[in-house]
This record gives C-alpha cells, sequence and structure tokens, in this order.
C-alpha cells in the first residue's frame, strides 16, 4: 500500500489514485473528514450512498426503518427477494461496508432527536420524508452551519435543492489547472501582454500572480492582481507605474481564489427559488417541475402518503389543481403571465410512482458530487435548486399504448419501470440482445443499470460483454461491481457473476468474454455475431478501439451508444443507422506535443522536465538493453544501424556504454549512477553555457537568453538533497535489474550510498569546443547522422567489443509501469524531472503530479461515472423504441465541477448524390448477394445504376483500372471476386470471412466522376 502524506495525514494512492487527481490532496483530506448522513434508502439513496463510500468520506450514516418492498428492486441494486419485509438500512449497511474498507457505514436508530445532525458535515434526504420533514430538518442543519442536501426522482423527473449554510467557502471552482504564460511586455498603466501571440485563457476577475519580472521587481513578491482581459494576447492589472519600468521576463499564474456563497434555507427558497437549469431547450419546464414537486408532496398528504396513480385521471387534475393554487401562492415561481402547463404536471401525475434506473444514476451521481463539493469546499455548488426530465425516452405511444391497463403492476420488480413504459415496452426491453464493449467503470455502472431494468431477462434477451483485462485494487475506487477478493481475476467474468446475483433473471444471460475487439478477433466478433445484436454499448478508455466498434457498427447497421468521462467532466453520444452522424465522423484535436528544442535544452515548465526525465529513463534503461541485445544477437546490426537510423550515434553510444561499463556488483551500478547525475546536471549544463554564455547574444543582438529560454545553472551534487539522492538511489537499481544483479533491500541506507560514493574520484568538467547545440526546431539537427562526419560513426563502430566474445549474456529491458511502487520506475522519473527543474529555475512536482503527467493517467471519479451512464440509459430506451426523429435523440456534455450541463441534438448523417439519386455517406452501400464476377459486377453498375466504373479496389490492393492492359484485365474478368482478390493479393480468404467491401471509382451518365457508396459483396 502507498500512502500520500499531507499535514502528517495519509491517502491511500493505491485506491484513491485517480481521484487524487480530480480532487487534489487537500480535498481528499477535507472529504476524509467528513460525517455524512443519508435519509432514505430506495434505489436514489443508495445509489448517492454507494458514490459517497467510493469516494473515501469519513463515514456513512444511513436511516430509512422502512420495510423493503419488491418495487424497491427496480433500482435499489443491493437488494434482494429475501431482504422483502426487512428494514432498507440495515439490510443496506453491510453491502455498502463492502465497498470501501476504509469507511465505516452506520445506522440511525431514529430521528426523532434533531441535535444528532450536529454530528455530521452533510445531510442527505431523499424522497421517503415528506416537504414538512425536509424542511424541519434543514432549519437545524442551515442554523448550524451543516450542508443540507434534498433530492428526491418521480419517473423520469427529477430534482436536487443544495444549502450549504449562509457562509460556504468555495476554495476552487473549476478544479482546472492554475493558467500560466510567459510576459513579453508589461506597460505603466498594467496591460500585460503575451510572449509569441501564446493565449493567456483567463477571464474576467481572475487573480494572478508574477514571478522573474525584471525592472518591476515588487510584481514577483506573491501579491494576487485581479485581472481586466483585453483580448486573447492581452489583459490588464491596473497601474504600475510607480512600481519602476519593466525591463525583460516574466512568468504568471492563475491563482486560485477563494469565493464565498450564500445559501437559503429550503422554507426560504420555495417561494423564491434560486435555479441551475439543466437544459436550456427546456427553460420554461424548470419553474413547471418546482410547483410540480411541491404538489406532490401536498397530494401525499392527502391520500396516506400515496402518490397518484399512473392514467388516473381524478388523481392528475386533483395534481393540476395543487399547482395552479400554488402557482397563485408562489406568484414570483411562473412570474406575471407564466401559466401552469397542465399537459406536464399530467405527466408528472401519471409517472409519479415510477423509478427509473437511469433517473437515479443520473441524480446519484450529481447529488453525490455535491456531498463531496459540501465536504472538501472543491468545485462550485448547485445554487440551490435543478430539475431535470427526460420524458423524450418515452415511446410513441401508437407503438406502445400507455394507460391505466397497459401501466398498471403486476407483482414484478420492474413495476415501477412498467407505470412509466408499459408491459409491452417492457417485455421489448427484456428479449434484447447486446453488446457491452468494455466492463470496467462504465462498464460495471452500465451493467448494473441494466439488471435494474432487466434488460436482456427476457427468453430471447442476452448481453455479450467483453473486457481483456484484470481488476486491480486502483479499480475498487469507481468500479463498484468488484472486491478486494477479486483483484487480479478478469473484470468481465467477475461483472457479470456479480450483476446476475444482483438480478437472478440475468443468470445464463450474460456471456463474458475476454477477448479485445479488433481486427485480430474479427474470426470471433464475425458476421452472425454482429448481425444477431439490437444495439451496441462502448464502455472503453480509448479512441482506437472506440473509432474500432464504431466502424463496425456503420458496417452492421447497429445503433451505438457512446460515452466517456475525464475527472468532473463526462460525455454521451448516440449513433442511430441511416439519421446520424457516427462517432468518427468528428475527432478531438491531437494533443500538443512539445518542441524537441524545448524538451532537450529550453524546458519552461515542469511538464517539459516530466517528459524529458521519461525519455531519459526509456533511453537509460529500455532502448539501451534492447539495442545491446539486438547488437549481440543480429550480426548486420551496426551496418544497418549506420544506414537506416537517424540516431546512429545515439545508439553506439549507449551499446559502447552498456557493454565497456558493466557493472558486476551493485556498488558498480552505484557509481554509475553517480557519475550520470554530473553528466546530465552538471557537466550538460556548464558545455551549454560554454556554447551560449548567460551574456550571450542573438545575430540581431538580442539576448540569447530571454522569453522562454531560461538561463541554466548546474547543480552541485549533495546526497543530503531528496532529489539528488533518489536519482541515485533509483538509477542504480534500475541498472543493477537490466544486469541481473541485487539491488538493495527495500528502503535505501543513505549511510551505504555515502559510502560508496565515498571512494568515487568525479571528473572535473572539460568544455569541448566540438559541441554544437541546436536552438531551434527549424534548424538542422546538429547531431543527425548527415550532419556527423563518417569518422565519428566509424570509430564508434570500432569501439564496441566483438560480439562474439559476449555469446550468451543478455540485458534485461524494463517495462514502464508507472503502479509498482517497488520498482523505481516513477521514484528515477520524479527525482530527474525535479533535478531538471532546479537546473532551469522551475518549480518541481512531487511523486504523485510526476506519476499522473508521466503515467498518462486519465483522472476518474465515481460520481461522473454514474452520472453519464445514467444519461446513456435513458436514450436507450429510445433506441428500444426505435426512434427516427432526430431531435427525440440527446448527445450531453457535462462537468459536474462547475456545475454545467448541455445538451444537443446529434448531427445528421451527410447526403450525396449520383444520377438523380440521393444517398447517406455514411450508413448507405451497395450489397451485392453471392460471388459474382469482376464483369458482372461493372456490367451490373453500368445498367441498374447507370455507373461508369473506372476503379475497383479491395482493402489496399487495386483489382481493376480502366487503365489496365487488355492482357491484364483478360485473366481476371471472368474471375469470381474472391479469386480476383487471391490473384492480386496472393493471400487466401479467410475461411470466417463472409463480407468483402469493396471501392469504387466512377462516373455518372454525364460522365462527372462521383462520389458513391462503398460495395459490400455477401458470399
Amino acid at each position: 500500500m502507498t500512502n500520500i502524506k499531507v499535514d502528517g495525514e495519509e491517502i491511500d494512492e493505491s485506491l484513491y489514485s485517480r481521484q487524487l487527481y480530480v480532487l487534489g490532496k487537500e480535498a481528499m483530506l477535507k472529504m476524509q473528514h467528513s460525517n455524512v448522513l443519508i435519509i432514505g434508502l430506495k434505489g436514489l439513496g443508495v445509489e448517492i450512498a454507494k458514490n459517497v463510500v467510493l469516494a473515501g468520506v469519513k463515514s456513512l450514516t444511513l436511516y430509512d426503518p422502512s420495510a423493503v418492498a419488491l418495487q424497491d428492486l427496480s433500482t435499489q441494486f443491493f437488494l434482494s427477494e429475501q431482504d422483502i419485509g426487512q428494514a432498507r438500512d440495515k439490510v443496506s449497511q453491510a453491502k455498502l461496508a463492502e465497498l470501501n474498507s476504509y469507511v465505516p457505514v452506520k445506522v440511525l436508530e431514529g430521528l426523532e432527536d434533531v441535535s444528532q445532525l450536529s454530528e455530521f458535515q452533510v445531510v442527505v434526504v431523499t424522497d421517503t420524508i415528506s416537504l414538512e420533514e425536509k424542511v424541519k430538518l434543514n432549519e437545524y442543519t442551515h442554523s448550524h452551519g451543516i450542508g443540507f442536501i434534498s433530492t428526491e426522482t418521480r419517473g423520469l423527473f427529477g430534482n436536487v435543492f443544495v444549502d450549504l449554510g449562509e457562509e460556504f467557502t468555495v476554495i476552487d471552482t473549476t478544479g482546472e489547472e492554475p493558467k500560466t504564460g510567459i510576459v513579453s511586455d508589461i506597460e505603466s498603466d498594467g496591460t500585460v501582454t503575451m510572449l509569441d501571440d501564446n493565449r493567456h485563457g483567463l477571464e474576467d476577475g481572475n487573480y494572478v500572480k508574477f514571478s522573474e519580472v525584471e525592472g518591476l521587481e515588487k510584481l514577483n513578491d506573491g501579491t494576487p492582481y485581479k485581472v481586466e482581459v483585453l483580448g486573447p494576447f492581452a489583459f490588464k492589472i491596473g497601474s504600475v507605474k510607480d512600481l519602476g519600468t519593466y525591463k525583460k521576463g516574466g512568468l504568471f499564474t492563475e491563482v486560485k481564489m477563494p469565493q464565498k456563497l450564500t445559501f437559503k434555507s429550503l422554507r426560504e427558497s420555495l417561494a423564491t427559488p434560486e435555479f441551475l437549469y439543466s437544459d436550456f431547450a427546456k427553460f420554461e419546464t424548470t419553474a413547471q417541475l418546482h410547483l410540480g414537486f411541491q404538489a406532490l408532496h401536498q397530494f401525499q398528504v392527502r391520500h396516506q402518503g400515496e402518490l397518484p396513480r399512473p392514467f388516473y385521471e381524478e388523481d392528475s387534475n386533483e395534481l393540476v389543481k395543487l399547482v395552479i393554487d400554488l402557482a397563485t401562492q408562489q406568484p414570483e415561481v411562473l412570474g406575471s403571465e407564466g401559466k401552469v402547463d397542465e399537459k406536464l404536471i399530467t405527466e408528472l401525475a401519471n409517472q409519479a410512482r415510477g423509478d427509473i434506473p437511469g433517473i437515479v444514476a443520473f441524480f446519484g451521481g450529481l447529488v453525490a458530487q455535491e456531498v463531496l463539493k459540501a465536504s472538501s469546499g472543491k468545485f462550485t455548488p448547485i445554487k440551490q435548486y435543478m430539475y431535470f426530465d427526460s420524458i423524450e425516452s418515452l415511446p410513441d405511444s401508437e407503438d406502445f399504448p400507455r394507460n391505466a391497463d397497459t401501466t398498471k403492476p403486476i407483482n414484478s420488480r420492474y413495476d415501477n419501470q412498467i407505470s412509466v413504459f408499459g408491459l409491452e415496452f417492457q417485455k421489448r426491453i427484456a428479449n434484447l440482445k447486446v453488446f457491452l464493449v468494455g466492463s470496467g467503470a462504465i462498464g460495471c455502472e452500465m451493467l448494473k443499470n441494466w439488471a435494474l431494468l432487466g434488460l436482456a431477462s427476457g427468453p430471447e434477451g442476452k448481453i455479450i460483454v467483453t473486457d481483456n483485462d484484470s481488476i486491480e485494487k486502483s479499480n475498487l475506487n469507481r468500479q463498484f461491481l468488484f472486491r478486494p477478493k477479486d483483484v487480479g481475476r478478469n473484470k468481465s467474468e467477475v461483472a457479470a457473476d456479480a450483476v446476475s446475483a444482483m438480478n437472478p433473471d440475468l443468470k445464463g444471460k450474460i456471456e463474458p468474454k475476454i477477448d479485445k475487439v479488433g481486427a485480430e478477433t474479427e474470426n470471433i466478433f464475425n458476421d452472425a455475431f454482429w448481425n444477431q445484436l439490437d444495439f451496441v454499448t462502448n464502455a472503453l478508455d480509448n479512441v482506437d478501439a472506440r473509432t474500432y466498434v464504431d466502424r463496425r457498427c456503420v458496417f452492421y447497421k447497429k445503433p451505438l451508444l457512446e460515452s466517456g468521462t475525464l475527472g468532473t467532466k463526462g460525455n454521451t453520444q448516440v449513433v442511430i443507422p441511416n439519421l446520424t452522424e457516427s462517432y468518427s465522423s468528428s475527432r478531438d484535436p491531437p494533443e500538443k506535443s512539445i518542441p524537441l528544442c524545448t524538451l532537450r535544452s529550453f524546458p519552461n515548465k515542469i511538464d517539459h522536465t516530466i517528459a524529458w526525465a521519461k525519455s531519459l529513463f526509456q533511453g537509460y534503461f529500455s532502448d539501451a538493453a534492447e539495442n545491446v541485445n539486438l547488437y549481440l544477437t543480429q550480426p548486420n546490426f551496426v551496418e544497418q544501424t549506420l544506414k537506416q537510423a537517424p540516431d546512429a550515434k545515439g545508439i553506439l553510444e549507449s551499446i559502447s556504454d552498456c557493454l565497456n561499463n558493466r557493472p558486476y556488483n551493485f556498488e558498480d551500478c552505484v557509481k554509475w549512477a553517480r557519475l550520470e547525475f554530473e553528466k546530465k546536471f552538471s557537466y550538460d549544463i556548464q558545455q551549454f553555457l560554454y556554447n551560449f554564455p548567460k551574456d550571450a547574444t542573438t545575430s540581431t543582438g538580442e539576448p540569447f537568453w530571454s522569453g522562454p529560454k531560461r538561463a541554466p545553472e548546474p547543480l552541485v551534487f549533495n546526497i543530503e538533497n531528496p532529489d539528488h539522492f533518489h536519482f541515485i538511489v533509483a538509477s542504480a537499481n534500475l541498472r543493477a535489474f537490466n544486469y541481473g544483479l541485487k539491488g538493495d533491500d527495500g528502503k535505501p541506507d543513505i549511510n551505504y550510498y555515502q559510502s560508496v560514493l565515498s571512494k568515487l574520484i568525479v571528473p572535473e568538467f572539460i568544455p569541448k569546443a566540438d559541441i554544437k547545440i541546436q536552438t531551434n526546431d527549424d534548424e538542422p539537427d546538429p547531431n543527425a547522422n548527415n550532419q556527423l562526419g563518417g569518422d565519428v560513426l566509424e570509430n564508434l563502430a570500432a569501439s564496441l567489443p566483438d560480439a562474439s566474445t559476449l555469446a550468451g549474456f543478455q540485458l534485461i529491458p524494463v517495462e514502464f509501469e508507472k503502479d509498482d511502487d517497488t520498482n523505481h520506475h516513477i521514484e528515477f522519473i520524479t527525482a530527474a524531472s525535479n533535478n531538471r527543474a532546479l537546473n532551469y529555475s522551475i518549480e518541481p512536482a512531487d511523486r504523485q503530479k510526476t506519476k499522473f503527467i508521466a503515467g498518462r493517467i486519465i483522472p476518474a471519479i465515481a460520481t461522473t461515472t454514474a452520472l453519464v451512464t445514467g444519461l446513456v440509459n435513458l436514450e436507450l430506451y429510445k433506441v428500444v423504441a426505435g426512434k427516427t426523429d432526430i431531435e427525440q435523440y440527446k448527445n450531453g456534455f457535462v462537468n459536474l465541477a462547475l456545475p454545467f450541463f448541455g445538451f444537443s441534438e446529434p448531427i445528421a448523417s451527410q447526403k450525396g448524390k449520383y444520377n438523380d439519386k440521393t444517398f447517406d455517406k455514411i450508413w448507405d452501400r451497395f450489397d451485392i448477394q453471392g460471388d459474382i464476377t469482376l464483369r458482372e459486377l461493372i456490367d451490373h453498375f453500368n445498367k441498374e445504376e447507370g455507373l461508369e466504373i473506372t476503379m475497383v479496389s479491395y482493402d489496399v490492393s487495386l483489382l481493376y483500372a480502366s487503365f489496365f492492359p487488355p492482357k491484364k484485365l483478360k485473366d481476371r474478368m471472368d474471375l469470381p471476386i474472391t479469386e480476383v482478390v487471391k490473384l492480386v493479393t496472393k493471400k487466401e480468404i479467410l475461411s470466417h470471412v463472409k463480407t468483402m467491401i469493396l471501392e469504387f471509382c466512377c462516373e455518372d451518365k454525364e460522365g462527372e466522376d462521383v462520389e458513391v457508396p462503398y460495395v459490400t459483396v455477401h458470399l
């Protein structure tokens, strides 16, 4: 177990690694001091509880003594039929406690004494208690500075109310990395201009501090200055004319300033609510639902706790009347001209008894994140009400009639869903055949939702889930189907077992696979496999896999539900055949790479030094060992390297060092590490300053060391400096690993290293006049092979020991692994990066930040995963209903930190045209049945489509071209397509291939080149 220490307290990084990058260490510690109470343990309450426990609060207390009913199983995934009649909180306690051994889960015996709420930092109340009881509890929490969150869901509707007291401090409103930039000028009026047209990314009201400013040194004292944005490349901080005159240099760094927020109590805010809008397309709906949910509470009071019955006109009319009365009593809610939307309120009445897994997951993730905000002060809380609905998820009434008869209970676990969608729609869901790609964080949540809604539970239903990954400890923080005992097992198999236990109707209905979906497994995921499916859902964490599945779905015309998360951000996309564009239709811009010159010679921020250190790690301990092994096993390796490798000099130097300076014990490794420290952090820097002294100028007379170029300082080795010491420890142990030598055991003994190094004489630095350094990426690299004399490379090659004298000798290359804290990998990169940062006066980074950047870790938290999966499942209903109106579908983007919700209809697929025929550029294709000849194929398109085929290709092979000589065509025109492909590619068609894709170039009736769909030949 790895623990991160903050102010003497510890956080288990091996469990919370991904979440740490979302919340930060300070917010995590605050949260781990928070006691949370959740009142109400139906589906919504337990979903919130699950996410809060996974996040790692100090303790969770539950209160819901109500007896479990069969209908609770519609969304309460920790209950089973054996629990019916028992208290919800007692039954849920043990299951929630299993999720995180660090979080004790308790049960509150009663709520009569309100003063016991003082033990908690946050109180959450759900839909199991009345509005009057909520108001009473909130009066106590509001007056005692305790966070209070109320939430409830009714069918496809839901709401949340947040009250964090009269004075709540947010320490970081967005959670984004502070913006930084290099200054080129600061005018006397305080106008700050960026260097080289680099955007500053700031907004009005942000604060910044400065460092390394020359001429206005008083700006460097750490004082935050408020920003007025003048444009993307300039901002203003107020007059600086009394501070001096700007000379040169300067960096700005955004300062996150605490913000104080004031909240009204539930009682105060009911008549004058402050809304956060979840969907601006439904702007008018929010105020209507604010009154509608209050009216539902009044209805329950009148009817002994009962909610309106679905499609009972008497009940819906009563609810509409209650809302009209409330609108009169609370005139500010709808405004002077606002009218009650009777149709919407009637729908709310019809759905009031419904309990929908997707809505519960959405609010469960949302509310749990609000709990974490209240506990930690990180991110902006909801102010104060938010309403959300997904009534567009309802199927068309002509296809699936909804009335009092079709929505009546049938005494099943699905009754709460039947009450919203009707029995026939439930049967449709039960008999689906679906494919889930991935069973990690999103995959676990998806399977849980599917189990609750009964997907594939019918006689024809089936779920295939595949994942080639096994469970690691860090997964347990957000992949809630897994437990510590499952570490090392296959994700898909454990997940399938877990949801089959959750809903016994799925026993035998889930087929887990451990095969990666890709070109190499098309014999497994073949035509028959894809053709059986109703739709596909991605739960993947990389773009390449997503685009592959997307291409398969386009080819087989299968709907695809796509989603992803990044910390508090999440997105969903729905791909519908012949309606929307596909996932691959749009791509994110590529990541900005670090210019090579910046990496090698001119770093100015910690990301640069971390990338340099990772490259050094790769070169020292992986590439060098692999090159040695190739040299020893391939007789012509040197010749090939001299001919083909752009960095032949570096490769030969590394082989020479590894073989000519071979260590024979660990002491030799320690000495090597010390000399490498001197080379990298002293000699190289001194050589650099020899080539370019601190007073060097450019050809135009400008200072060489200016702007992003920071003049470095060589380091003087000091074993007491942790970064110096850890560089030696990690380097020595990794070198020992390369050579199969025993490293040090456990915690390194500084005295041992001191003793070894005391025997080592470190040579003095002697500058070299022939060393050339590239100063700009536009210049040729002076160290590239074509810039070096042939003698240099020949002499290097001649210095290598004879491979035949080392028969059987091999090095062990290191394979980078970020999560094993005993292997010295992150230790080396952190130390190397920080030492280089010290060379260049850059603020060093701790091990955790270095691991995050070097390991390319994707930040993740359970709250976002739950919410995003909820949104996907609301789109699932539309796919099942076969909706063909693109406006009914929604792609979503959320950022729970802000919080922000954005929804839009999918982009329609592009259309094309030839010979007055319109086609869909993504989804349409020409289908040819049977293995017809090339001549028949060309004649068919000429006759049936009016197209003159000029070229036919298969994959990268050209099968036919109108310019081919007649002799060449004669051999293939009357051959079946499969034989033509074999003839051209010299390869057999694999037995599992049942369809072949051909691409055409052709001309229309007017002789113009036209774009047409591809051709699918069904063998």
